[in-house]
């Protein structure tokens, strides 16, 4: 890929996709009574699962960089919007 051509920083930006509050979580939910529980780990209430995606961009600045990820989530359908919530958020410049 060459995103050598693209002047501006490199920049982190990491995207959590989640189901919304109040959809069922069966992986969460599998996880939390297949393995947390029968561990010893009763304490834990709630187990939710997601998707993490760490993507690497080379925008003017960090702003730049948070929009453009947003609108390709958005534009190509990441994330289902009826049932997911996506949250992203900027990172570091790789290599600090």
């Amino acid at each position: 890929m060459a995103l050598l051509t693209t002047k501006g920083r490199t920049f982190e930006v990491s995207v959590v996709i989640s189901n919304k509050a109040g959809v069922r979580e069966p992986e969460g939910e599998t996880i939390l009574h297949d393995l947390v529980a029968k561990s010893g780990f009763e304490q834990v209430g709630s187990i939710r699962a997601g998707k993490y995606l760490r993507v690497t961009v080379i925008a003017a600045d960090a702003q730049s960089a948070k929009r453009l990820v947003e609108r390709m989530c958005n534009e190509l359908r990441i994330f289902n919007p009826a049932a997911h919530s996506c949250e992203v958020s900027i990172g570091r410049e790789p290599g600090q």
